[in-house]
């Protein structure tokens, strides 16, 4: 199974920022499952490829989804200071 999650953002400095706070997940993943994002302009893209459950699938979704959210709310709070 595979999967593409794609994010824009308003410039390509806040989707560098979004894309290195969750490229730490490109490296911490079980066995049978392969997460690689980069940026690309003033977007984030995670390719997912998964040869475990479909319950694996969309718990590391959630789990790349959330990471994101968390930094976009960091990255807010930082432009507020």
């Amino acid at each position: 199974m595979e999967a593409t999650i794609t994010l824009e953002y308003c410039d390509k400095k806040t989707a560098e920022a979004i894309a290195k706070a969750i490229s730490p997940d490109n490296f911490k993943t079980p066995s049978g499952l392969q997460v690689k994002t980069m940026r690309e302009d003033a977007k984030v893209v995670s390719q997912i490829q998964c040869d475990c459950k479909l319950l694996t699938l969309i718990a590391t979704i959630d789990d790349l989804l959330f990471s994101a959210s968390t930094a976009e709310k960091a990255l807010g709070i930082i432009k507020k200071i």
